[in-house]
């Protein structure tokens, strides 16, 4: 099977982890390639529910190898505790998870300057972030200041861990926030040290040794496009590259080994967090898509921003990462809606835009151009193919190819791994 990257094309949110779990059967290696725990991949088997916030989604099925790659910013802290949380769970990980010597350390610090930053800014000038400590971890990486999982084994990590500790207190002290106890957090991360240093290893070599044995290798993205630190509605964006490119920086596979993308969007448009967001609704139409489609964060609670499916942005992330097809999620949410619009483009000040602005500013001005499609008010939960969906449901499907330019390869009709189905003269073209 071909190697596949997997990245959300919207603004995150989009069923990543469901679609992950369904095709890691074709693929002996998942790898992670960018983000933290500020991902949440929610996979449900059966009456089981896991929550994945660090770990690949590939960690689910026991004949699958994983990895957290370079790209990946780590809290070890998160990191052993949902090492913990799956095995608890019969979930085994010893010899089946692997993570890079190379990532970046999420330290004590980090997320104590995230919460500074966002508790001292004006309304129009928060982000929005999780407060995990994704921001400011990237930021040390960037700087070469930063700490990583394979400073963790060295000797002198304790005396490394100190010094940035006490650097890091007298900005946390001129911000008015607690300093953090330097003594204590390094006895903890040593201790973590020990425990997680049976995963750590050199995954570039290991990733590349399994491509050239043939073996297949899914890279699983978290975010969406639309959360690209380059692409995104910046500033508005995540601290790393959420986009297709991102898995050979953040894997370090070379790009020719790519065969595959596979886009994640949902049948409507979903955002958490601060930024423009067009489609947005403010209605009974979107109240009824946060519940219907459970539209609460994995990893924080927040309740998601509900809108209409936004073209323009698929369009948009179709041309970035060479999208070869769609994996169309949660078709179902979309039963009771009477009827569905589409946003095929946007005006903004006597403009109109078939692509997605760089300007936070008139994007956030721009107002959707719509089409209003018949819904179908049926239940699609049972579909097990695209005949299963009523006519109008497979209108709306053919309509979201046109105008995306790329054809729905899989389709979700539901949170479940059996809700999902193929269509296989597309995925095996």
């Amino acid at each position: 099977m071909a190697n596949t990257i997997l990245i959300g094309a919207q603004w995150g949110d989009e069923g990543k982890g469901k679609i992950i779990d369904v095709i890691t059967t074709e693929h002996q290696w998942v790898v992670r390639f960018q983000g933290g725990n500020n991902a949440g991949h929610t996979v449900e088997i059966g009456e089981q529910r896991y929550v994945l916030h660090l770990l690949p989604s590939g960690i689910l099925r026991p004949d699958c190898s994983c990895i957290i790659g370079n790209g990946v910013v780590i809290d070890p802290i998160a990191l052993k505790k949902e090492i913990d949380e799956v095995e608890a769970q019969g979930i085994t990980t010893r010899d089946r998870l692997f993570v890079s010597d190379r990532a970046h350390l999420i330290l004590p610090y980090h997320p104590l300057i995230d919460a500074s930053r966002e508790g001292r800014a004006q309304h129009q000038e928060k982000i929005g972030t999780t407060k995990r400590g994704i921001g400011p971890a990237y930021a040390d990486k960037a700087s070469r200041t930063g700490l990583r999982m394979g400073d963790l084994l060295e000797p002198d990590f304790a005396a490394s861990l100190a010094k940035r500790i006490r650097e890091n207190n007298v900005l946390l002290e001129a911000q008015g926030a607690a300093p953090v106890a330097v003594d204590e957090t390094v006895a903890r991360l040593e201790e973590l040290a020990q425990v997680l240093r049976p995963y750590i290893v050199d995954t570039v070599r290991l990733l590349n040794e399994a491509d050239q044995r043939g073996e297949s290798i899914l890279f699983e993205g978290a975010q969406g496009v639309m959360l690209d630190i380059d692409y995104g509605t910046y500033p508005y964006v995540t601290s790393s590259n959420a986009t297709a490119g991102g898995a050979c920086t953040g894997a370090g596979i070379p790009p020719h080994r790519i065969e595959r993308v596979i886009g994640v969007i949902k049948g409507y448009t979903t955002r958490v967090g601060e930024g423009p967001f067009p489609t947005e609704l403010h209605d009974v139409a979107g109240d009824m898509l946060r519940k219907d489609g459970n539209e609460f964060g994995a990893t924080t609670g927040r309740p998601r921003r509900c809108g209409w499916f936004d073209a323009v942005v698929a369009r948009y992330a179709a041309m970035i990462n060479g999208i070869d097809f769609w994996a169309l999620t949660k078709m179902d949410v979309l039963d009771r809606q009477p009827v569905i619009r589409i946003a095929v483009a946007y005006e903004f000040e006597g403009r109109r835009f078939e692509s997605v602005p760089a300007s936070a500013r008139v994007l956030a001005g721009c107002t959707p151009v719509y089409e209003d499609w018949p819904g179908w008010e049926t239940d699609t939960t049972g579909a097990t193919c695209l005949a299963d969906l009523p006519g109008p449901a497979r209108d709306y499907i053919s309509r979201l190819e046109t105008l995306t330019g790329v054809r729905a390869g899989i389709v979700s009709v539901g949170p479940r791994r059996d809700s999902t189905f193929v269509v296989d003269e597309v995925v095996r073209r």
